[in-house]
């Protein structure tokens, strides 16, 4: 589990290796993550995009933007917290993932972001 804390917002990141799968003749390897938001600042704070850089081991990069998280744009208010699930798909068996989120302060409504953390994906595995 890693943790980090931009501007009030703690960011909490768990991982899974879920398996590996064919497609289109290509080996791929399933992780998932499950992502913490908790807002720990006096001001409520709306999500509303994020940014993803996933890397492999293989020397591949994909950036991902989108509005949101798992379709939706959680309002956030002093100490509440947003959990979601989510998952990627590697060419290897082991990458990592960072990025960030973009945040909306409604007192001040001003947009900030928020980074979070880089985590490893890793197959059990391939750690040997």
């Amino acid at each position: 589990m890693l943790q980090q804390i931009t501007r009030g917002i703690r960011i909490t990141v768990r991982t899974s290796f879920q398996g590996t799968f064919y497609k289109n003749y290509t080996m791929h390897f399933a992780f998932g993550y499950i992502v913490t938001i908790e807002n720990q600042s006096k001001d409520s704070v709306q999500l509303t995009s994020r940014h993803w850089k996933i890397k492999d081991s293989l020397s591949r990069t994909e950036h991902v933007d989108g509005e949101g998280v798992i379709g939706k744009k959680p309002v956030l208010k002093p100490g509440e917290s947003h959990t979601y699930t989510s998952g990627c798909l590697l060419r290897s068996s082991f990458g990592s993932m960072s990025g960030s989120f973009t945040m909306v302060n409604f007192r001040t409504a001003r947009h900030f972001g928020v980074s979070i953390p880089t985590f490893k994906l890793s197959a059990p595995f391939a750690l040997n």
